[in-house]
């Protein structure tokens, strides 16, 4: 069972930063480190993620998971999962997760989330940090294309104690599902529940210089995408930035 315990800061050039060091020096599964602003904060592929202050929720825990070591990129769909149903409970908004983990109202995108593993003293633990944009002024104006906020999506300033309390909620929750007997199988399952991009989606996927279009075909027992190209063929992707596509 996850007994999360919170960390509060002021600033922090990185709260997965943070929790990575925190675990190395033997910090318990469970801790969890939110920020009110972060000045170096990451994305996946090492992209900048913004972060000015009292914008967003800028959070990480520390996962220590039992689970086969293949099957861990289930705990990015598994927090993806947590993030969607906070946001559900605490802000009645519905929302889409745009494989692996990216949150998403009307395509724009709300929320993102960076897993990263780390060496420690007692075996390797995953850090899991989720940022949740919850006013416009997350992000700078010139992404207003690509994303939104909570505050825009329900015309309501978000609470963000509620919403940090929802969302620690939701992680014990899922997590204990993923840990226990066919958790792997039942957490695609609900993840797919409440991902338009499970099945039947036309997208483009990018991979370096790679790009490939094609249409999802459900997930792998390790959450890998599986692709329908215009050749019947299958291909099943662990990486790659997801784009949708209009049908032609």
């Amino acid at each position: 069972m996850l007994r999360p315990q919170i960390l509060h800061f002021d600033s922090l050039p990185s709260t997965n930063l943070e929790a990575a060091k925190r675990a190395a020096d033997g910090a318990a599964e469970g801790l969890c480190v939110v920020a009110g602003e972060q000045t170096a904060g990451r994305g996946r592929r090492q992209r900048q993620w913004v972060s000015p202050l009292g914008a967003g929720l800028y959070f990480s825990i520390i996962l220590r998971p039992q689970l086969d070591q293949s099957l861990w990129p289930l705990l990015t769909l598994m927090a993806a999962l947590a993030a969607h149903d906070a946001l559900l409970a605490a802000c009645s908004l519905e929302t889409d997760i745009k494989w692996p983990n990216d949150i998403l109202v009307d395509e724009k995108k709300l929320c993102g989330i960076l897993a990263e593993t780390v060496d420690t003293p007692s075996g390797r633990a995953v850090i899991v940090g989720i940022g949740i944009n919850l006013t416009q002024n997350a992000f700078p104006p010139e992404l207003e294309t690509m994303a939104t906020s909570v505050e825009a999506a329900t015309s309501a300033r978000p609470e963000l104690a509620n919403l940090l309390e929802a969302l620690v909620r939701e992680l014990a929750t899922h997590y204990d599902v993923l840990n226990g007997p066919g958790g792997n199988a039942e957490i695609i399952r609900r993840w797919c529940m409440h991902s338009s991009y499970c099945e039947g989606k036309l997208i483009r996927v990018t991979d370096g210089s790679e790009t490939l279009v094609g249409t999802t075909r459900g997930l792998e027992r390790d959450g890998a995408l599986r692709v329908e190209t215009d050749d019947a063929e299958i291909k099943v992707l662990r990486a790659g930035d997801v784009s949708s596509v209009r049908p032609r």
